[in-house]
């Protein structure tokens, strides 16, 4: 089954355009993915015992001073103790006051998944109940449940993604899958953070008395289902507060939708750039939406949505005063082409609504073979929860990866996005990024891939400011080691060790929400540059000196491959 999901994961049925970015591109998902400050990124299953330094890095950290030649053990096979320690540290520090958990719920980036039920295409893609597991244990905080009524039996409803060809599960079984996680996680309590389930409702009233006596059932406690604080607190009197990150302690907390008057849908465009297949199956799925009449939110489900119930506006009211009609707690729930439709000229505004209210941006409905939104602009105005699809570790992924590294899935906003900022991320300041490049070290290569490679380093700059997801590239030479006179030089490492030794450079406005991807590919002559591995980094968490960064493949897992790197700032 696992290679079945796989194939068809890779698959994309609907498209024809050949331009798709191969940076881009991931594979799917597993436990074993480090995507976003989940479990398995605190269970390596690498150990630096199994780590190597090429004899060209040994030779280069010693004429760095970083070492002494025999901590390097330059002549060695095997790393020296010094060298695994230096091999060990982390690469990047996340500080403390940004783990905090003493906030307001407003104030925190949530680690998030979009149709977290897929394990492949939004049309024709696997439903399953592992799937949830899967983005839990890998990151995810918030999970989606699209909710309809059974087709079989009225009282058990499914979970799938209607008028499509995508298999259904049962809600209950998700909801199991939920309470085992919460349970597990309860035994450590590193691990016990809130789960929000974004509910997605398609139930008719029945339904939904279903889908409120399910969750009871099965979550039991665990279920936030009345207010945290008892009555007579400042959040009780009005007074604005929310509840903290902490309070929430381990609850599984409910989005529930609230319809306003003359409500839109927030997603009935179809971008340009679009596959025109993709735009006719998204509009097909549209039309149909509109036949179904599941009526309006029942009370008792509306009661689950104690902090947040789903919004999508119906002008600009949420940002420019006061949102028109609006529930307790209302979240924003806005897809990427609605909320760019306002960026930047409203970003401003955007932030300082989003530093007391949550946002929910998710992708448009055109990404129908689950390549995903561009989070970084949006975190930018402060949106917390940017759902990905999570069914591959592509680009997107990674990033989320970089923001919410050893973080457990929520990550403290900047200052200027929490209550009280003027919601502009930008300094005012330039700064240069001098990115010195050694080598690396066991560049992993394909099954059926012989070791005839060109390496080179690719790095992209990923800034908030940057809507039109254009960020400046720099890129090493591709490495070629000296076949022919390879005798004359002392360190002419094979090209799975490729040595570099360049400097690569950017000159970008501060920003705390600066991200570094880097990718390393090989130079093939009348062919795409296949991608062997990849890292991403938010600048802001970077440790001084040089670091090795372990690189993972397009799996997300972690690999043996090292590269040695140095970061070095200048403002300007």
């Amino acid at each position: 089954m696992s290679d079945l999901v796989s194939g068809i994961a890779k698959l994309n049925l609907f498209s024809k355009r050949s331009d798709v970015d191969d940076e881009d591109k991931g594979e799917v998902i597993d436990k074993q993915t480090v995507a976003g400050g989940g479990h398995a990124s605190r269970q390596s299953a690498i150990t630096k015992n199994q780590l190597k330094v090429s004899r060209a890095l040994k030779s280069f950290l010693a004429k760095e001073g970083v070492l002494s030649e025999e901590e390097a053990g330059i002549d060695h096979d095997e790393p020296t103790p010094a060298l695994r320690e230096y091999l060990d540290r982390p690469h990047i520090h996340v500080p403390a006051e940004v783990l905090h958990r003493g906030h307001p719920l407003p104030d925190y980036f949530i680690s998030s998944s979009h149709n977290t039920y897929l394990m492949a295409h939004q049309l024709y893609g696997e439903s399953h109940a592992s799937a949830y597991e899967i983005a839990l244990y890998t990151g995810s905080r918030c999970v989606e449940i699209d909710a309809w009524d059974g087709d079989e039996d009225k009282n058990e409803p499914k979970v799938t993604h209607g008028y499509t060809l995508v298999s259904n599960i049962p809600f209950r079984k998700v909801c199991e899958v939920i309470r085992d996680v919460v349970d597990k996680e309860a035994r450590d309590e590193r691990n016990a953070a809130p789960i929000i389930i974004s509910l997605e409702n398609h139930c008719s009233a029945q339904g939904q008395v279903r889908l409120v006596q399910i969750m009871k059932e099965v979550l039991e406690d665990r279920l936030l289902s009345k207010d945290i604080r008892e009555k007579g607190t400042r959040e009780q009197e009005g007074g604005g507060e929310h509840v903290t990150l902490a309070e929430l302690g381990n609850k599984v907390v409910v989005i529930v939708e609230y319809h306003l008057p003359n409500e839109e849908n927030s997603d009935s465009s179809s971008a340009s750039s679009e596959d025109e297949e993709q735009r006719i199956a998204h509009q097909q799925y549209l039309e149909k939406k509109k036949t179904t009449n599941a009526g309006g939110i029942i009370p008792e489900l509306a009661e689950l949505g104690v902090y947040a119930q789903s919004v999508k506006p119906v002008n600009n009211s949420w940002y420019e005063s006061v949102l028109e009609n609006a529930p307790h707690h209302h979240l924003i729930n806005v897809s990427e082409t609605g909320l760019k439709a306002h960026m930047p000229v409203n970003s401003a505004k955007i932030a300082v609504h989003n530093s007391r209210h949550l946002m929910r941006v998710f992708p448009k409905g055109t990404r129908i073979s689950s390549r995903n939104l561009a989070p970084v602009p949006f975190w930018g105005i402060g949106a917390q929860i940017c759902a990905l699809n999570w069914q591959t570790f592509g680009a997107s992924a990674q990033l989320n990866e970089a923001l919410f590294a050893g973080s457990g899935g929520y990550v403290l906003k900047p200052a200027p996005l929490r209550l009280g900022g003027d919601g502009n991320l930008n300094t005012g300041l330039r700064k240069r990024l001098r990115l010195h490049v050694a080598g690396a070290t066991d560049v992993p290569l394909p099954e059926g891939r012989d070791d005839e490679i060109k390496p080179y380093l690719t790095c992209t700059l990923v800034h908030p400011s940057d809507l039109n997801n254009q960020p400046q590239k720099r890129k090493t030479q591709p490495y070629k080691p000296h076949k022919l006179t390879g005798f004359l030089h002392k360190e002419n490492p094979p090209p799975t060790d490729p040595f570099w030794k360049e400097v690569l450079e950017w000159e970008y406005d501060d920003n705390e929400l600066v991200f570094l991807r880097l990718l390393i590919k090989s130079d093939d002559s009348f062919s795409r540059n296949p991608l062997f591995c990849v890292g991403a980094v938010r600048l802001m968490y970077i440790t001084q000196g040089w670091t090795f960064i372990r690189m993972l493949d397009l799996k997300g897992h972690e690999t043996i491959c090292t590269l040695l790197v140095k970061f070095e700032f200048e403002n300007l």
